[in-house]
């Protein structure tokens, strides 16, 4: 099996990622920084995110697996403490795997030309980069829907749902439900302007567009990075037909996650 390590960069991971490489080629685990069939991420969910991004061009191909060296993650199962354990079952047993949802976002331009396509595996957040309100058309499955203003929208996955989605209001939802969650942020509701005021969640087989009513140069963040956007005709949202692999060689259900991330005490 070929394997690659991302490392957050700090002293303790890169110590937990020499290791592990030094023991998995012992076991005769090929290290490959271009095709993996696992990639093990050692940080937080944030390097985990960049991993993700690194090799999203072979989600059919490639697994994914975290070891947490800070706070425990959604996407960070093991603990520094467990790497020799981790070690010996990535050596010693074929990995199952675990699929979830992505979110798949497509950026057309009033220009037209090519159009930016980029899948997410946490959320998209929608703003302005001058900080002014964001104005949208809203349409879910080709029908108006409402005409949204307020500081931004954000498009999760399930697996997304406790990052920014929950901070904004939104539904934790489990990573087994295909579905993406619209949340809005501080809308602004008048005579002119009326939302929903409430999460939507779309199921697969339905499609959301925002169409700006505004001319705005837009900050569109896909997971941890940030691109600017002017000219936008639409913004294209769905599940998308590719799933990120998860490697489980135990299991950590996702409830459990939840509540020791939100709930539990720490002298528990």
């Amino acid at each position: 099996m070929k394997f690659k390590i991302v490392s957050k960069g700090d002293e303790r991971s890169n110590k937990i990622k020499a290791t592990m490489k030094h023991y998995l080629s012992d076991f005769d685990l090929i290290y490959d920084r271009e095709e993996p069939d696992l990639v093990i991420s050692v940080g937080g969910d944030g390097t985990f995110l960049e991993a993700f991004h690194r090799y999203v061009h072979r989600l059919e191909s490639t697994a994914f697996i975290g070891v947490h060296t800070g706070h425990l993650g959604f996407y960070t199962d093991w603990t520094p403490d467990e790497v020799e354990k981790l070690i010996i079952e990535i050596a010693k047993t074929p990995f199952q795997t675990v699929e979830y949802p992505l979110l798949e976002v497509i950026i057309r331009a009033k220009t037209g030309g090519k159009e930016d396509r980029y899948l997410a595996l946490n959320e998209a957040m929608i703003k302005t980069a001058d900080g002014s309100s964001v104005v949208f058309d809203v349409e879910i499955k080709g029908e108006h829907f409402e005409t949204f203003r307020g500081d931004g929208i954000c498009i999760s996955t399930p697996s997304g749902s406790t990052a920014y989605n929950k901070a904004l209001g939104g539904a934790i939802l489990h990573p087994s439900l295909e579905a993406i969650q619209i949340t809005e942020n501080a809308s602004i509701n008048n005579r002119v302007f009326r939302t929903i005021g409430s999460p939507l969640i779309l199921p697969k087989h339905h499609t959301c567009f925002l169409k700006p009513m505004v001319d705005s140069s837009f900050l569109i963040q896909i997971d941890h990075f940030t691109k600017n956007y002017q000219n936008v005709k639409s913004i294209q949202c769905r599940v998308a037909q590719e799933r990120v692999r998860f490697a489980r060689f135990r299991q950590f259900p996702f409830w459990n996650r939840v509540r020791d991330s939100f709930v539990a005490e720490e002298d528990r």
